[in-house]
């Protein structure tokens, strides 16, 4: 790309890049520092024509829940994720991410948002990265499951499954995960 003096990199790091999300620390550091990463090779590349996209998408159904690992109280976070996944205005499918991908890619765009939530919350970290944090941290303390004693068991989605989660609550989930087999 830097001899033929043109070229288009995509990264694709997450809202949990821009957003320190509670009980996803580990995620959201390695995601920091690919948006860090991506942002400086953008600014070194920029002198031979190659652009580089970094993406950070927020929730997208793609059906993953059922195989990430949950710990504490497995049934409860995997509920949340589950069904926060499954929110339309809160996530978004695979192909319309993967057009936006692509439409920022031609573009050249520096960064790319996908989904309603992350705009939100990326527009919100940036303007008050204070009030942003001390509202995540409400949700945490009083809407998220507290953490258990000793070491819990690592345990999947699909071994936490309840009511709540084969509900109707969860369908679009439950679709994208027959679509993109996940099942």
């Amino acid at each position: 790309m830097r001899a033929r003096r043109f070229g288009r990199i995509v990264n694709i790091a997450s809202i949990g890049g821009k957003i320190a999300f509670p009980h996803l620390l580990p995620y959201s550091a390695s995601k920091f520092a690919l948006v860090g990463y991506s942002q400086g090779l953008r600014v070194e590349m920029l002198k031979y024509n190659v652009l580089v996209t970094t993406v950070c998408p927020g929730l997208m159904r793609t059906g993953s829940p059922r195989n990430a690992d949950f710990t504490g109280q497995n049934e409860k976070e995997y509920a949340w994720f589950k069904i926060s996944d499954s929110i339309p205005v809160g996530s978004i499918g695979a192909k319309a991410a993967a057009h936006k991908i692509i439409r920022a890619l031609s573009y050249g765009d520096a960064e790319a948002h996908l989904g309603l939530s992350a705009r939100i919350g990326s527009i919100a970290q940036g303007l008050a990265p204070g009030l942003t944090a001390d509202a995540l941290g409400l949700v945490d303390k009083y809407m998220l499951p507290s953490p258990v004693p000793g070491k819990p068991e690592l345990q999947k989605g699909s071994e936490s499954e309840s009511e709540v989660t084969q509900s109707a609550l969860t369908q679009l989930t439950r679709d994208a995960e027959t679509a993109n087999n996940q099942t």
